[in-house]
């Protein structure tokens, strides 16, 4: 029976405030406080009030036959803490219905495992306890950041005894296979590989308002039916997107809320598929093969590698003078320095700085609080400076 297979990744980054090298010794913090509320607050509103009411009223609806998982960063679920307790409350309430599996990732959204192995592996501690504290649930599927995997990634993880891993399906890593199979990792026993199937996903994440596109409109009962003829003796069709696309990258004006109140029943149209999380799909599903996946890949841009993050000389100048503040940073034995270093770490700081502006360039300025990528290497440069002074 296939599975459709339904994950969101849930983060906004900590934004800096305007630093200048005059502002370096001032003793300033470095997050600016109000545009992080401002920004979150909007996206609640738009999206994550709305859409978690959504997809509650579908899992009542559905008799528990709608099943998703979320995926939210350490400083999402902090941000929530102390801008929007309402959002968090209704995480719960998904959590409460026992058709929500929520994963384990790097609580900070870092690139940790590609520079620190202690690190990564205290990231991932951490952000395990924060979502059994909150939502009842110990993780069994791990994403990394960005959707980064490869064979040692696996490899690690499955020693830290998880059930399954995400990762993206690209052509690449593919070649003639399918993304709609469970696989196992190379180099693993145990650990299943359950892959994004990024055409299917884009479609609703990126193309879904896009009037030039030949299928738009794009409407529930449509996409159900490509879902239904997709390699129909798949195993899992694993539909992976960022949640913002519910009212914040797509609007709510674009019909996409309606869309999403249509998509299971549709789906469940056909008696022969279902919905499950993650941890459901690697309990029910034995490898089709092995997947042997030697150098990183990820679900960024259309490259899909690591260049969003670390394919310019402004972002590895800057990653590596951060790590390798590490041994500095933990001899302090301050639990605060330390937590200032780990908010260095977010992902979101090393995007900014990207300089590919030509097929990926909208989406690198999507919430970007710089003029360039220059602008966004200075600051956070200027902070580093700071920081290192300060430790």
């Amino acid at each position: 029976m296939p599975s459709v297979c339904c994950y969101f990744q849930v983060h906004q980054p900590l934004r800096h405030r305007h630093f200048t090298v005059f502002d370096i010794k001032q003793g300033l913090s470095y997050e600016d406080e109000e545009k992080n509320r401002q920004i979150l607050n909007k996206v609640a509103e738009k999206c994550y009030l709305p859409t978690n009411l959504i997809m509650l009223d579908l899992i009542r609806k559905y008799g528990g036959n709608f099943r998703i998982s979320f995926s939210i960063t350490g400083v999402m679920l902090e941000q929530l803490e102390r801008f929007n307790p309402e959002v968090l409350d209704s995480f719960k309430r998904l959590a409460d219905t026992g058709c929500v599996e929520f994963l384990s990732e790097t609580y900070y959204h870092s690139l940790a495992f590609l520079y620190s192995m202690r690190e990564f592996r205290e990231q991932v501690e951490l952000h395990r306890k924060k979502i059994k504290a909150l939502f009842g649930q110990t993780p069994q599927t791990f994403r990394n950041t960005e959707l980064i995997y490869n064979n040692d990634l696996a490899r690690v993880i499955e020693k830290m005894h998880y059930t399954a891993i995400l990762a993206e399906g690209a052509d690449h890593i593919l070649g003639w296979r399918s993304p709609n199979r469970v696989y196992q990792p190379a180099g693993c026993a145990k650990l299943k590989l359950l892959l994004r199937n990024y055409r299917l996903s884009d479609d609703i994440a990126f193309r879904f308002s896009n009037r030039q596109w030949p299928e738009y409109p794009l409407t529930a009962d449509k996409f159900a039916h490509w879902i239904h003829q997709t390699d129909a003796a798949g195993q899992t069709i694993n539909l992976f997107m960022d949640y913002e696309t519910f009212g914040e990258h797509q609007w709510a004006d674009t019909g996409i809320l309606e869309f999403l109140r249509a998509f299971p029943g549709e789906v469940l149209k056909h008696p022969e598929f279902r919905f499950q999380t993650p941890m459901e799909v690697a309990r029910d599903h034995n490898p089709a093969a092995p997947l042997d996946v030697p150098n990183p890949v990820s679900w960024a841009d259309v490259e899909r590698d690591l260049t969003a993050w670390i394919g310019n000389p402004l972002q590895n100048d800057a990653i590596h003078a951060l790590y390798g503040m590490e041994r500095k940073v933990r001899k302090t034995k301050n639990a605060g320095i330390l937590d200032i270093w780990r908010r260095l770490q977010t992902s979101d700081h090393f995007y900014y700085m990207c300089t590919k502006w030509f097929a990926d360039g909208d989406v690198h300025k999507y919430f970007n609080p710089y003029e360039s990528p220059y602008h966004a290497y200075i600051n956070y440069m200027n902070i580093l400076a700071d920081f290192s002074d300060a430790i």
